[in-house]
């Protein structure tokens, strides 16, 4: 509550953010991958693999739709707005057998930066259990406005969550994973923890996520010298996506390099969340970028990066 009497007192202050001039948001263009996003795209899918896509597929991951030249192999067929992969004559669709229909009514709180280990570890676990969060960068631990909250917490480390759903705070990855899949995961006879071996098999967590983080150029370590003064008192932008997607990822390090504060839809294969993107999008394509500042609506990574330069550098 704090927090928000506060936000309301700043952005009277801020100097407002704009569009840029002639603006227009691109078309979206479904897996057309320009050559300057090649680079980008190799080292996203090589963090991918090294994690093993954990991340990709919600817990409880299950095919439930599958047809192949207008014959149906099995399930129910998905409705005009429900998601479902086409690819040539193949059409598929996948849920979760396990994950509950209740959500927390309020994002999760994150204190992060993109490349530590340890906060992709909770990202991921907020993939596999289709959790909205906002997360506030503070790059290297160290940087932004962001660290003076974190501080507060009276450690200066991360990551740090905050669950006001049940007005509950801590750090230590483990012990986040831990409180997430106990609070808003499925019951624990439910599904096989041998599919989170990935996360709690702490060795390999550890160094596939470093890798990963060294692929991509160890980002999210310091707050860019041009980030415009401010950003971490802006509404949180709403960013649809999942962690190991690569189109996603240089957007995600873009977000907390300038420090901006972002609520991340997750979209993992399997979520409900597909299904809610096309019935408000008319489709299904991540990055998707909503910018409650601007009133920006946009897809298309590159697009995307490009303009939270624009808007929010100096």
């Amino acid at each position: 509550m704090l927090r928000a009497l506060l936000l309301v007192k700043l952005a009277a202050a801020l100097q407002p953010v704009k569009l840029p001039d002639g603006f227009k948001a691109p078309e979206p263009k479904p897996l057309q991958i320009g050559d300057s996003e090649i680079p980008d795209l190799l080292s996203g899918a090589a963090a991918l693999a090294v994690r093993l896509a954990t991340g990709t597929f919600v817990l409880g991951w299950r095919p439930c739709f599958a047809e192949v030249g207008g014959v149906k192999l099995f399930g129910t067929e998905p409705g005009a707005d429900e998601y479902a992969l086409t690819f040539g004559p193949v059409r598929f669709r996948d849920d979760s057998s396990v994950l509950p229909a209740a959500r927390p009514s309020k994002p999760i709180i994150v204190y992060e930066y993109e490349s530590s280990p340890f906060c992709r570890k909770v990202r991921e676990m907020c993939c596999l259990l289709d959790l909205e969060v906002e997360y506030r960068p503070v790059p290297g631990a160290r940087g932004g406005a962001f660290a003076k909250e974190l501080f507060a917490g009276g450690k200066t480390m991360v990551p740090y969550m905050r669950d006001e759903n049940a007005d509950v705070a801590m750090y230590e990855s483990d012990d986040i994973c831990q409180y997430l899949r106990e609070t808003y995961g499925p019951a624990q006879d439910a599904y096989d923890p041998k599919a989170l071996w990935p996360l709690t098999f702490s060795p390999f967590q550890l160094i596939t996520s470093t890798l990963a983080a060294i692929v991509r150029g160890l980002p999210g370590g310091q707050r860019r010298p041009d980030a415009r003064a401010g950003n971490e008192e802006r509404k949180p932008l709403e960013l649809w996506g999942y962690e190991t997607s690569p189109f996603v990822r240089p957007v995600r390090e873009t977000l907390v390099e300038l420090t901006i504060p972002h609520v991340m839809v997750p979209c993992a294969r399997g979520s409900p969340n597909r299904d809610r993107m096309i019935k408000e999008q008319g489709r299904f394509q991540v990055p998707f970028l909503r910018d409650p500042n601007t009133g920006a609506e946009l897809f298309e990574s590159a697009a995307i990066v490009d303009y939270l330069n624009d808007v929010y550098t100096e």
